[in-house]
């Protein structure tokens, strides 16, 4: 992975604040900045959702710093933010069904943890950009396809609300206080670094792992929900091409997706094939505060930063299933 390079500049002089890097894509947009040797990467997380194995191959290295600290401690976000020239905000408690389970924790991490580092980064006056993880929730019960910007409906999960009071603050600081941000609504990410053994784990990882072991995965509902998967090497060029845009003059929200429609059941086709075992899935109900499709529109995140999808969905799985296989042989 990391082959193809995003950006232009030298990165040595820079310094990036990842919130949430020791999480999934945090850690994957910190393995791209070290590879491509940024001057300092520092990581906010307090590992509650992240995980040190995702990290601790950085650890020893002079560019890297870890700050074992939590987003909703308002201190701990300035301090973070100390020579710093770059955010990318991923710390969010992810997961339609847990904000469901407990709405309470997942609004404070994500809304009071989002304005803290929100507030932190206009405070502090010196941060030359800061990109945070938006969500496709947002678009709640919104029938459309594809998901265009500008068209959303009403949100259908806490998670939802929590994502959409983000993009609220990220607005009035723009139009209050001349702060300019940028969100990626981010469409099912999926990828390496990703836990299939989390409570709340997120579909492909369980899928691949119950190929792996030869078990029987579960579809909740009918296997005709569908999603526009996206692997997280598309993430990772999205964030640092909206880190080191050179100007923005407003606030702006944009889909980070491939601009596809995969469903459940293609899914598990896929996977008999990349795995070679003829499992069936069984099927259950469908769960609450699920959206039923979703396919993004990709023309304004490829006009403003010049994003392209480089890992369509049969790769990524490829990819991804080869390193939960080597990661549950070792």
């Amino acid at each position: 992975m990391y082959e193809i390079k995003y950006h232009t500049e030298d990165l040595a002089d820079k310094s990036f604040l990842i919130t949430g890097g020791a999480g999934f894509i945090g850690s994957n947009i910190v393995e791209y900045l070290i590879k491509y040797g940024a001057g300092k990467v520092r990581v906010l997380d307090n590992l509650s959702n992240g995980y040190f194995e995702n990290i601790k191959d950085f650890m020893d290295l002079p560019n890297f710093e870890f700050v074992l600290g939590d987003v909703r401690d308002y201190e701990t976000c300035k301090k973070s933010l100390v020579g710093i020239d770059y955010v990318s905000h991923q710390a969010a408690l992810g997961s339609v069904p847990r904000s469901i389970a407990d709405p309470i924790t997942s609004n404070e991490v994500n809304v009071s943890g989002f304005l803290n580092i929100l507030n932190a980064v206009k405070e502090a006056g010196t941060i030359k950009r800061m990109v945070y993880a938006a969500s496709s929730s947002t678009y709640g019960d919104s029938p459309a396809l594809p998901k265009v910007e500008g068209n959303e409906g009403n949100p259908l999960s806490p998670y939802a609300v929590t994502k959409l009071v983000n993009e609220l603050y990220a607005e009035v600081y723009s139009k209050v206080y001349g702060f300019h941000t940028i969100g990626l609504r981010y469409f099912n990410v999926f990828g390496p670094k990703q836990n299939p053994n989390n409570p709340y784990a997120a579909v492909i990882p369980i899928f691949c792992k119950h190929f792996i072991e030869g078990t029987q995965p579960t579809i909740n509902g009918d296997g005709l929900t569908s999603r526009d998967f996206t692997f997280v090497e598309n993430a990772v060029q999205a964030n640092i091409k909206a880190m080191l845009l050179p100007s923005i003059d407003k606030h702006e929200v944009m889909n980070m997706a491939c601009g596809d429609q995969v469903t459940l059941n293609e899914m598990i086709e896929m996977l008999k094939v990349i795995s070679g075992n003829q499992i069936n899935a069984e099927y259950g109900p469908e769960r609450k505060g699920d959206v039923r499709h979703s396919k993004a529109s990709i023309d304004k995140i490829s006009s403003i930063l010049n994003y392209e999808p480089k890992f369509r969905f049969h790769k990524g799985l490829e990819i991804v299933f080869d390193w939960y296989r080597n990661k549950m042989i070792l």
